[in-house]
């Protein structure tokens, strides 16, 4: 065993199910182990690395801000955090005119149930079946899978689910109570379930109709990788929040909540240490940059549907279906997909699962063409 495993493995908390490989470099789609072995990364930090790692143009900006100033506190106004969130409002959906910088995707789900909150003066939400928000009390809380959730009960009162993409059984569950309802455009961490464009504009209409909120949380499907800049721009729709984190900043901790003119948040109400730092800030605006100046979306797009049409002429007999969108790509396998997360690290191409039965490909969207074709042959030699 390595020396980077054992003390791994003797210090921290066991709360991550690992494979026994120790990255320690990475260079757009690849990584190399401890011991020089490279692998095709389709993992990218769960979705993190959009704009492969080591970006050079994130490098930069991050070397320049950390000269410069790396922490300022909320209470003062700062030029990155500023230049940031002119961006955000610029590139968001029209609906959206304001923003809260936190750390990560799961602070963006609970920094906008709090806002949900004070400004309904109600207390209940509505989600999917499948969901997954995050792992912090409130985001927890409107997190389906019972696995998450059992050993933290109680949670926060209030949550209640309904089967995704199903409008009926979503007007069913409205009650005088309810003050949003959040969902995924697309379920990642619930198998790679594609949302449905008329179910969408349906509950657009609905919350117009009721006066509830409307929260997208887009913190995997968000910054181009479903072939959009965001993916509720597949449907037509504009949220009244939308959860951001992940890719945001090129590969630093970074969250945001961006929010309508309907949303209130009153000083000292809520608040982060650390979100909205200009180190991050600076990361984030590079990023953003990177993304519309290379089209990002566009490739995703292209190169999604380029791997996924590949995927299916293959005709696995132990593939039960491929679900994609831009390059955010799902296989439903017809038993247990550990076994095939495993043999595909022995060929050098690191995968992950979505739910029991999935194989889950989030490679950075930066991928080379020649890189994908390495993909798919690991992928036809091991599912074969």
């Amino acid at each position: 065993m390595s020396a980077t495993l054992e003390l791994q493995n003797q210090y921290e908390f066991d709360v991550y199910p690992k494979r026994d490989v120790v990255i320690v470099r990475g260079k757009g789609a690849t990584v190399w182990d401890e011991n020089g072995k490279a692998y095709i990364d389709c993992v990218a930090g769960h979705g993190v690395a959009n704009l492969g790692h080591a970006n050079e143009a994130v490098i930069d900006a991050i070397v320049r801000q950390a000269q410069i100033l790396i922490t300022c506190s909320g209470t003062f106004y700062n030029d990155q955090k500023a230049l940031l969130l002119e961006k955000l409002i610029r590139i968001t959906p029209k609906s959206l005119t304001r923003a809260f910088l936190c750390n990560s995707g799961t602070e963006s789900i609970e920094a906008a149930i709090k806002f949900v909150r004070f400004t309904a003066k109600k207390p209940n939400f509505i989600c999917a079946m499948k969901s997954f928000h995050g792992r912090t009390m409130g985001a927890l809380s409107a997190t389906f899978n019972p696995k998450y959730r059992q050993d933290f009960e109680p949670l926060v009162p209030g949550f209640n689910f309904v089967p995704f993409n199903n409008f009926e059984k979503m007007q069913q569950a409205i009650t005088a109570e309810t003050a949003a309802i959040l969902l995924e455009p697309v379920q990642g961490e619930g198998g790679v379930n594609l949302g449905e464009k008329d179910y969408f504009q349906k509950v657009r209409k609905l919350c117009d109709e009721t006066g509830i909120i409307l929260i997208i949380d887009e913190v995997q499907s968000g910054f181009c990788r479903t072939g959009k800049l965001f993916a509720i721009e597949h449907f037509d729709v504009e949220p009244d929040i939308l959860c951001l984190a992940k890719s945001i900043a090129g590969g630093l901790p970074m969250g945001a909540v961006v929010c309508s003119d309907k949303i209130e948040a009153p000083v000292g109400n809520h608040g982060s240490t650390f979100g909205g730092n200009p180190l991050a800030c600076a990361a984030a605006s590079a990023a953003i940059d990177f993304m519309l100046e290379q089209k990002l979306a566009q490739q995703a797009e292209e190169k999604g549907k380029y791997l996924a049409e590949r995927l299916v002429q293959y005709n696995f007999r132990s593939v039960r279906e491929i679900r994609q969108i831009g390059l955010m790509i799902g296989i439903e396998m017809k038993e247990k997909v550990k076994p095939y997360i495993i043999q595909l690290i022995d060929e050098g191409l690191l995968t992950l699962p979505a739910g029991s039965t999935v194989l889950r490909l989030l490679p950075p969207l930066t991928i080379s063409y020649d890189e994908l074709d390495a993909v798919l042959e690991k992928l036809k030699r091991v599912l074969a």
